[in-house]
């Protein structure tokens, strides 16, 4: 591994965590970059911003003026920029193999908001205990960022800023690849962004009335950014054949960025029968093994 690279994309609507984050938490951000590289041998940092945080690019590129080896990559803002695999073709224009990890290129990724972290508390042999969250959605009086301890329920965060509904209208993460959520007991874990609070009025406009056959309009072939092809692997998983997906159209490599549910004129859940099929290939080599 040459470089490490800094995830400050932050590309789906809604979550503005990690823009907080390398605006309040820039030093101990520097902080975890250097811890960062020290780890795994690498000789320079990339922070990848994409252009519509220009306070945070202004701020980093000034600290980073400290630092020789870290610098500010600016991307174009796209949905998904943020995933790994397509920052490292952005900044490094290296393309990381099909069932590959960005180490294969000599890449190591990570989020600012875990950096900031790494930074503030491991020179105090601290643990993580507590993350920001964006807190938004129109289901919610008090929208905004904060800071929640680990393990808090969901129902206890969201009764202090003015929740109105039900759990079956909050997604933990963003709108694109964040998931509902069946209980307001579920707690707050290190990997929630986000919990978006929709109201039941906001869900109706949006929820398909009825799923069509696939129309073949290729649709979804053309938005997908690692140019896989949904409209096999959606037939495919119609037809459970999901070893097949696996091993032939390189369903691995589908990071459900939910690009090709969005463009479908047929409102085929595409990303949800991946979602199943990963699983059940999974359950399947864990029976095996």
């Amino acid at each position: 591994v040459d470089t490490v690279m800094v995830n400050g994309c932050e590309c789906e609507p809604y979550l503005t965590t990690d823009h907080r984050v390398m605006l309040e938490y820039a030093m101990n951000l520097f902080a975890g970059i250097r811890i960062a590289m020290k780890a795994v041998g690498a000789e320079r940092a990339i922070i990848g911003i994409e252009d519509n945080k220009p306070d945070a690019i202004a701020k980093l590129r000034e600290a980073c003026s400290r630092y020789d080896a870290i610098s500010v990559g600016v991307m174009k803002t796209k949905y998904p920029q943020g995933a790994e695999k397509m920052m490292i073709k952005a900044l490094l224009n290296r393309e990381v193999p099909s069932g590959g990890f960005p180490a294969a290129v000599g890449v190591s990724v990570y989020n600012v908001a875990t950096l900031a972290q790494l930074g503030a508390l491991l020179p105090h042999g601290q643990g993580l205990i507590e993350r920001v969250v964006t807190i938004t959605g129109p289901g919610i009086e008090q929208p905004g960022n904060y800071l929640v301890a680990l393990g808090t329920p969901l129902r206890f965060v969201l009764e202090q800023l003015g929740f109105r509904g039900n759990a079956g209208e909050l997604i933990l993460g963003g709108p694109m690849m964040g998931v509902s959520v069946a209980s307001l007991d579920v707690p707050v874990t290190k990997g929630v962004s986000g919990i978006l609070v929709l109201t039941e009025e906001a869900i109706a406009s949006q929820i398909p009335k009825k799923v069509w056959p696939c129309i073949k309009c290729a649709n979804c072939v053309k938005a997908c950014p690692i140019h896989l092809n949904p409209a096999e692997l959606g037939m495919l998983a119609g037809k459970r054949q999901y070893e097949t997906m696996e091993k032939h159209f390189h369903l691995n490599d589908c990071f459900e960025c939910g690009c090709c549910s969005y463009v479908c004129p047929a409102a085929i859940p595409l990303v949800q029968y991946f979602r199943i099929a990963k699983a059940v290939n999974r359950e399947n080599r864990e029976k095996a093994a």
